[in-house]
């Protein structure tokens, strides 16, 4: 390899690396004081900031896959994804459109999603429920399907200060989610991780020094 090859991957790998932690940062960046305000004001913006960031994911196409004979298993590093988070105890969710006649509550309706890929699922392990609690959140209308900002803003209100993320494979639903303050991530692309880098999210439950 040349010099002016390894400087190119170089120049490469820092610009994805800062593209990453834009994508990472940008939504919380968005609801900080401005520059101009004083240092109190900032500090306490800063103190009402948990450290405690929640990995909401869409499904179908996300996390699972369903193939052309119906069948259906974990999209490529989406079960060592959600192992790394699991590792590090940070909570994760499901934002995902199912017919709102599956059930009255999202609980029914979660139930009911779980019968239908665990029916189809042909993956060597199986998919890892236990993980989301319940911490999945369904359209109970039409009108609350997605990229309605429904269920989005259900999972910003039930989750506190916490900073949360979105990672989804569509960029529409990417870019609603960061509309409403989401830290956004579209997962799938070329020459870019599947996944938003666990170590990127782990930065964001660090709060920043007073």
């Amino acid at each position: 390899m040349n010099g002016s090859t390894t400087k190119g991957s170089l120049r490469a790998g820092l610009a994805l690396s800062a593209a990453l932690m834009w994508a990472a940062l940008s939504a919380t960046a968005s609801a900080a004081p401005p520059e101009d305000a004083d240092d109190v004001t900032r500090t306490a913006a800063v103190a009402r900031e948990r450290a405690c960031p929640i990995v909401y994911f869409d499904l179908g196409e996300t996390l699972v896959h369903t193939a052309a004979d119906g069948s259906t298993g974990y999209r490529p590093g989406a079960a060592s994804y959600l192992r790394a988070l699991r590792e590090r105890r940070v909570p994760v969710g499901l934002i995902t459109n199912v017919p709102p006649s599956w059930g009255t509550t999202d609980a029914e309706r979660a139930a009911r999603l779980r019968k239908e890929v665990d029916a189809a699922w042909r993956g060597p392990a199986p998919f890892a429920w236990k993980d989301f609690g319940d911490r999945v959140l369904t359209p109970r209308t039409e009108a609350e399907r997605k990229p309605a900002p429904a269920l989005w803003q259900r999972a910003k209100a039930g989750s506190g200060r916490c900073r949360v993320v979105y990672q989804a494979e569509t960029a529409e639903e990417v870019r609603a989610a960061s509309s409403l303050g989401f830290v956004p991530y579209r997962v799938g692309r070329p020459h870019r991780p599947a996944f938003l880098p666990v170590r990127l999210v782990e930065l964001l439950g660090r709060r920043a020094p007073a």
